[in-house]
């Protein structure tokens, strides 16, 4: 039995899916109104995972206009079949489900085939695909009139006749993220129930058809913290696996809450936990249903990963793939290429506070402690121009320290958005055009400041409480990351980014 820790992918990473290739295994999640579009991982052992790309990465593919941390790019599911990846994902802000697939995950990934429904409730999403031994694909869906499934023609996108509902509600409400599985001859159907929030769950169901009636399992939910006094909480939306040394293990997500009120402002993370089968048949998730953040499974054997640098000093011709934009970036509004060995940006007319075309890109906050700084230039000619870092949960809910003028002087201002409360909360003048950035943060706090004769001078700060899902909203977690902005009108110049560090605490 080998000890490991959770979360094994820490941050805003949620609704893990995952499959396995020999001793290889592809691993996606959710990426809402960020782009691109669909992270995926891989692993030797489980529990050490590498970026090596995203399922939708070109731009014009997918419309994020509109998308909010509360729509976007929901659920994605990975499965392999006849020597190609597929990625099932709905983008329910527009265009709704799609497949994309590929031979090899670092080589890039196909267009999207949008899947052609039949007339239905605007609203669905979490779909996924199970490739039966007769050749037989099934795409199951969640809609509002419960867990839907039909015979998809994976080359056209078609239904191959009207999908039909399967399931409902096993254990608790809103029963959504369905997989289907067959093992040992059974289909197993699997649900996440309860909403994704405290009261989150996972359960599962049986049946000789793929198209039930599915058996209950009795001892549903098969995973929840719901009612329960535990660092881990929201657990659900889970993916089995089983490993080449014939364990079994559920993905799934999770949070971290803190604090006297607990809240959480990471995201919904991914987690991993043994299943050990029952003799009468029933998956048994960790210890009766619960899972910690220290666990032991007979895991492959160990194969970590180089250390990714801390550090970004934008030498290369593409951003880093930690690296994501608010919705689709607009053409010209970032550059590698314009100044070399610096990051560019160009403010837009827009501000961090609107649903407009932004010059931002970040990178998602994985750890509670964390320091994160950059080496900026930038010379702004109005008040309503500024650059800087910022953090960010949503248009309502962010801080930022920025180089801007006031009275006519450069001036490092600090500013806090909590809904519709907008303050500058301090601001210091500065000679220089030139400065380096820097935000420390601990579980409870974010501190905004600069680097002067190589000390970190704080000029204001914030609880982290209220970049939360509980006060904010949404299903993302706190990005950090270098943005500049116009407020109004294009910035005159742009912001030229030297390197972005960052340096996560061991947790």
């Amino acid at each position: 039995m080998t000890i490991y820790h959770n979360p094994v992918i820490p941050g805003f990473y949620p609704d893990p899916s995952a499959c396995r290739v020999g001793g290889d295994y592809y691993l996606v999640t959710s990426t809402f109104e960020y782009f691109p579009a669909i992270p995926v991982f891989h692993s030797r052992d489980l529990i050490h995972w590498r970026q090596i790309g995203h399922a939708v990465s070109q731009p014009g593919l997918l419309n994020l206009e509109n998308a909010t941390n509360l729509g976007g790019v929901y659920a994605p599911t990975i499965r392999h079949h006849k020597g190609w990846f597929y990625v099932a994902c709905s983008n329910v802000s527009a265009g709704g489900h799609f497949i994309v697939r590929t031979q090899n995950p670092q080589d890039g990934w196909s267009k999207p085939v949008w899947i052609r429904t039949d007339p239905e409730p605007d609203f669905t999403m979490d779909p996924s695909l199970f490739f039966d031994e007769d050749g037989r694909t099934y795409f199951t869906y969640f809609s509002p009139a419960g867990i839907m499934q039909a015979e998809l023609d994976l080359e056209s996108g078609m239904f191959l006749h009207p999908a039909k509902r399967i399931a409902s509600s096993m254990v608790g409400k809103t029963p959504e993220g369905p997989h289907l599985y067959k093992i040992n001859g059974i289909y197993y159907l699997m649900l996440a129930e309860g909403g994704s929030e405290y009261g989150h769950l996972e359960a599962i169901g049986r049946s000789s058809s793929p198209w039930g009636p599915f058996e209950t399992c009795p001892y549903n939910p098969i995973l929840s913290h719901r009612s329960l006094d535990h660092p881990i909480q929201i657990t659900g939306h889970g993916d089995l696996l089983q490993a080449e040394n014939g364990s079994w293990w559920l993905f799934f997500l999770a949070v971290r809450p803190h604090g006297y009120q607990p809240c959480h402002h990471l995201g919904r993370e991914t987690y991993l936990t043994p299943v050990r089968w029952t003799e009468e048949g029933w998956p048994e998730v960790g210890e009766k249903g619960r899972v910690d953040l220290e666990m032991a499974g007979l895991l492959p054997p160990a194969a970590p990963w180089p250390a990714e640098p801390s550090r970004d000093d934008f030498n290369l011709a593409k951003l880093g793939l930690p690296w994501v934009f608010v919705r689709t970036p607009q053409p010209g509004c970032w550059s590698l290429a314009e100044r070399m060995g610096f990051l560019r940006l160009r403010g837009l007319s827009g501000s961090l506070d609107q649903r407009t075309p932004l010059a931002f890109t970040g990178r998602r906050q994985c750890h509670f402690e964390v320091e994160i700084s950059s080496r900026m230039e930038f010379t702004p000619i109005t008040e309503n121009e500024e650059a800087g870092l910022a953090i960010r949960m949503n248009e309502g809910h962010h801080y930022e320290i920025f180089l801007s003028l006031r009275n006519g002087q450069n001036c490092l201002v600090v500013r806090r958005r909590i809904g519709s409360l907008v303050c500058e909360v301090a601001s210091r003048p500065i000679d220089t055009n030139t400065i380096t950035l820097m935000i420390r943060a601990d579980r409870d706090w974010y501190l905004l400041g600069y680097i002067d004769n190589a000390h970190f001078l704080e000029l204001a700060r914030g609880e982290t409480r209220y970049l939360s899902t509980e006060v904010a909203s949404g299903f993302t977690g706190v990005v950090m990351g270098m943005y500049a902005a116009g407020n109004g009108q294009a910035c005159t110049n742009p912001a030229d980014f030297d390197w972005f560090e960052y340096k996560g605490g061991a947790e």
